[in-house]
């Protein structure tokens, strides 16, 4: 099937993209993009510390409710959405 995203082919996408949404549009869905990808990377974080703790021992099982780990957090995370439980 080939490479999709090289050479022409990524110029005829970015070319689309730019008809499409417009060149004063693009910085703000850059930075909407970016957003998007920092707060997925802050839960993939948040999901592997929260799996960590299980995998180590099972003298101490872990009895949460879910409000300890909201007061836990730091201030750098109070910006990103709270996960559906």
């Amino acid at each position: 099937m080939g490479n999709l995203f090289a050479g022409p082919h990524l110029w005829i996408i970015l070319i689309i993209i730019l008809l499409l949404f417009g060149a004063a549009k693009l910085p703000a869905l850059a930075k909407s993009l970016g957003q998007s990808a920092r707060v997925f990377k802050g839960e993939m974080k948040a999901m592997k510390e929260d799996d960590a703790p299980e995998s180590g021992t099972d003298s101490a099982p872990a009895a949460s409710t879910g409000t300890e780990t909201a007061a836990a957090e730091s201030p750098a995370d109070q910006d990103t959405p709270p996960r559906a439980s």
